[in-house]
């Protein structure tokens, strides 16, 4: 039961929590460079979603979070964020197959943050802080240097279209996601049912995909560390600071991914990286830092409608 302290502020360990999913998700591109040639991006992400899926659903299981009585599975809210997870992969793939892995990634996770704040704001009443705001425009500042600082860019307008529909179903599913939490429904249960589901909805891509790959040792090694640990490791963490923390704060923290991936690609990959790529890196930090710190009180400075005592928060 999370307490009313957290309920009201969010608490740093919920932050905490979301940034270092935000962090395993931006071994993701790290873990793709090493992936053998045949292994198609929309495929490794098919199998991604089914490894992680198949391993929250066992982790679930282990700990009796299907036993649970008295709790309610609400039918829209489920769907929802199943069809968000099932919909990311696709639409990202094939954004960053058209305007390349910088601009696409940039455009998917940089355009979160604005997504479910118009999904709190059309759909659940809610008003960004100014905080929220600040913290959020260093953010997006900073991923835009760090694209710039790249250079090469080449521009396409379907590609960046496809990206920024996938951050939107991003949005909707960490929104739908808080909908489920807010149930009082276990975290890791949530997010076995979504990713499995999510999954399910995925087959007819894995059934027309070569997975040849998936029998190299450094194909399976692959599968592995982004299906446990990009996956279903980093969305436990994720669901379970989202119980207390604001879906909009949550996505401004998911700016960690593209800032943890641009690290590994200069540790792990030896790429460059340019004084623009350092001040872009500041200023995510920065915003980052803003989101992380400080007490954020609830939309409207009151409780949610339906919220009941002792329950992980509404949407916001």
């Amino acid at each position: 039961m999370i307490r009313k302290s957290h309920e009201r502020t969010g608490g740093p360990e919920g932050h905490f929590l979301v940034l270092a999913a935000a962090v395993l998700w931006g071994t993701t591109g790290t873990a793709l460079a090493f992936a053998p040639p045949g292994a198609e991006p929309a495929a490794v992400g098919a199998v991604r979603i089914a490894v992680g899926g198949l391993a929250l659903f066992a982790v679930a299981a282990l700990r009796g979070e299907f036993r649970a009585g008295g709790v309610r599975w609400p039918p829209l809210a489920t769907a929802t964020a199943a069809l968000g997870v099932a919909a990311y992969q696709p639409l990202f793939f094939a954004g960053v197959t058209k305007t390349g892995v910088a601009l696409g990634t940039i455009s998917a996770i940089g355009s979160a943050p604005v997504w479910t704040s118009a999904i709190g704001f059309l759909f659940l009443d809610e008003k960004p802080t100014v905080r929220w705001g600040i913290a959020t425009a260093l953010a997006v500042s900073g991923c835009a240097l760090l694209l710039g600082a790249g250079g090469g860019v080449s521009v396409d307008a379907a590609g960046s279209l496809l990206a920024l529909s996938a951050g939107a179903c991003y949005a909707v599913y960490a929104t739908a996601s808080k909908r489920l939490l807010a149930e009082g429904l276990p975290h890791v249960a949530v997010m076995a049912v979504v990713f499995s589901a999510g999954a399910v909805l995925l087959c007819p891509l894995l059934a027309t995909s070569d997975l040849g790959w998936l029998a190299e040792p450094r194909g399976a090694a692959v599968a592995l560390e982004l299906g446990l640990v990009a996956t279903a490791l980093a969305y436990a963490s994720f669901a379970r600071g989202l119980t207390v923390v604001p879906v909009r704060s949550a996505a401004t923290l998911s700016l960690a991914e593209p800032l943890t991936a641009g690290l590994l690609g200069v540790l792990v990959l030896g790429e460059g990286l340019s004084v623009g790529a350092l001040l872009g890196a500041g200023l995510m930090l920065g915003g980052l830092g803003i989101t992380s710190v400080g007490r954020e009180a609830p939309p409207n400075g009151r409780q949610q409608p339906g919220q009941a005592a002792g329950a992980a928060p509404n949407p916001e």
